[in-house]
C-alpha cells in the first residue's frame, strides 16, 4: 500500500507557514504514446477550468505524448463571511467547469434558501415564532448545503488531481471508443518550496521538451508554460502570471501578468532556460560524433544569449540541474530550504522512526550543484 500523501500544512488562521507548491507528474498506463495535439489540447482545456473551480492555481506546467508535469499551488480555503466564498465567487467558480443552465439552478436555489432566512417565503407569517425560527434555522442549513456541496472539492490537491484526471479520461475513452483507466498509477506529488526551489522546478518543467528531443527552444512548444507565455493568444496572460507566481512568489508577489514584461524577469527566465539547453554530442572512436544530450543547437543558443544579460551565478546552478533528470523531483518529498524541510519534518514528526534526529537531507547526485541551499526530506542515494 503506498505511503500517505504529504500535504503543505497551513496555521491556524489559513495561512502557510511558507509559501509552498506541488511538482505533480503522471504517466499514462503502459507509457504509451497516446497524447497528441488535439488530446494535450482539451487537457489544458480542463486543466483551466478545475483551475478557476478549485482555487488551485498552476504555475508552470508541460503535457507531453505519455506524461504531464504541473507546478501547483493550492492555496488555504478563504475565511472571509458565514460560508468562506461570496456568492458571486462561488457562482463565478462554478462557471469554470459547469453549463450555464446548471448554474443558473443553483442561483435559483442560493435564491429560494435567501427567501426562507429572510421570512419572504409564503406563509411565514402565520407560523408561530417558534416555527418561524424553525423555518429561519432551516433556511440557513440550506443555504450551508449548497456551499459545502461545492466548497468541499476546492482548494485541495487531491480533489484537483482527481476530477482533472478523471474528466479527462471519460473524454478521452469517449472519444477513442475505449473503456478502462488511462493513467499508469496514482500521481506523483513533490512539496517544493517558493524562491529558489520552485524557480528551478518550474525550469525543470518547460525544459521537458527541449530534452526529449521534441523542440530546440521551449518557445515553440505550445504545450508548456512557457511556449503558451511566449506565444501570445488567449492563455498567454494566464501562463505568464502562474511563471510570475512560481519566480517571484516568495517576495510576495501575487503573480501578474504585467509583471512578466517588468524588471526584465522574462528576459532572466528565458538565459535561465537557455544557458544548458544545448545539444552535447561526444566523439567516437571511429571518428564519428555522438549526441549525448539533445537539445539546441550550440551556435544558435550561443546567438541567443549574446543578447541576453550575464547570468547570476545561483541562475548557473540551476540551469545545469534541470537539463537532467532529477530523481529529487519526484521521489524527494518535500524540497527546500534545510530551515523549511527540518520544520516540516518536525510538524509530522510521528511518521518517523525514533532513531531520525532531523529531516533534512543533503540533495547528492543530479542535485548536488545546489547543495546547501535545496534540501530533501528523503535521502536518495542516486539523485
Amino acid at each position: 500500500m503506498p505511503a500517505p500523501r504529504l500535504i503543505i500544512p497551513h496555521d491556524s488562521d489559513g495561512t502557510l507557514p511558507d509559501l509552498a507548491a506541488y511538482h505533480i507528474s503522471s504517466r499514462v498506463v503502459h507509457r504509451q504514446y497516446l497524447f497528441q495535439r488535439e488530446e494535450k489540447e482539451q487537457f489544458r482545456i480542463l486543466m483551466r477550468m478545475y483551475e478557476r473551480y478549485s482555487g488551485c492555481r498552476v504555475l508552470s506546467y508541460c503535457l507531453l505524448t505519455n506524461h504531464i508535469h504541473l507546478l501547483l499551488e493550492v492555496p488555504p480555503p478563504p475565511t472571509d463571511g458565514e460560508f468562506g466564498l461570496t456568492e458571486d465567487e462561488l457562482i463565478y467558480r462554478l462557471g469554470g467547469l459547469y453549463s450555464r443552465t446548471y448554474v443558473n439552478g443553483v442561483k435559483a436555489e442560493l435564491l429560494n434558501a435567501h427567501e426562507i432566512m429572510a421570512g419572504r417565503r409564503e406563509g411565514h407569517l402565520r407560523l408561530s415564532k417558534a416555527d418561524q425560527k424553525k423555518e429561519l434555522a432551516y433556511g440557513r442549513s440550506q443555504m450551508a448545503a449548497i456551499y459545502e456541496r461545492y466548497t468541499k472539492r476546492m482548494h485541495s490537491l487531491s480533489e484537483f488531481m482527481r476530477g482533472l484526471l478523471q474528466r479527462f479520461t471519460r473524454w478521452f475513452n469517449k472519444r477513442h471508443g475505449l473503456r478502462g483507466t488511462l493513467w499508469e498509477d496514482r500521481f506523483h506529488s513533490v512539496i517544493v518550496q517558493s524562491g529558489l526551489a520552485s524557480r528551478t522546478m518550474a525550469a525543470y518543467i518547460d525544459l521537458n521538451p527541449v530534452r526529449a528531443g521534441i523542440c530546440k527552444d521551449p518557445a515553440d512548444y505550445r504545450w508548456c508554460s512557457y511556449g503558451e507565455a511566449v506565444g501570445g493568444g488567449r492563455g498567454a496572460a494566464k501562463a505568464q502570471s502562474g511563471l510570475v507566481r512560481a519566480l517571484r512568489g516568495h517576495e510576495g508577489h501575487a503573480g501578474t501578468a504585467r509583471a512578466w514584461s517588468q524588471g526584465g524577469l522574462s528576459k532572466d527566465y528565458r538565459r535561465l532556460l537557455f544557458t544548458n539547453a544545448t545539444e552535447e554530442v561526444e566523439k567516437c572512436s571511429d571518428g564519428k560524433t555522438r549526441v549525448q544530450r539533445k537539445g539546441m543547437n550550440k551556435a544558435a543558443a550561443e546567438k541567443e544569449l549574446a543578447r541576453l544579460e550575464e547570468e547570476k551565478a545561483r541562475d548557473l546552478k540551476i540551469a545545469k540541474v534541470v537539463r537532467c533528470r532529477v530523481r529529487y523531483f519526484k521521489d524527494g518529498a518535500v524540497l527546500g530550504s534545510r530551515k523549511f524541510v527540518n520544520d516540516f519534518f518536525e510538524s509530522h514528526r510521528e511518521a518517523f522512526g525514533k532513531k531520525r534526529k532531523d529531516g533534512a537531507r543533503r540533495a547528492k547526485g543530479s542535485l548536488m550543484e545546489l547543495a546547501g541551499e535545496i534540501w530533501s526530506l528523503r535521502d536518495l542515494k542516486d539523485g
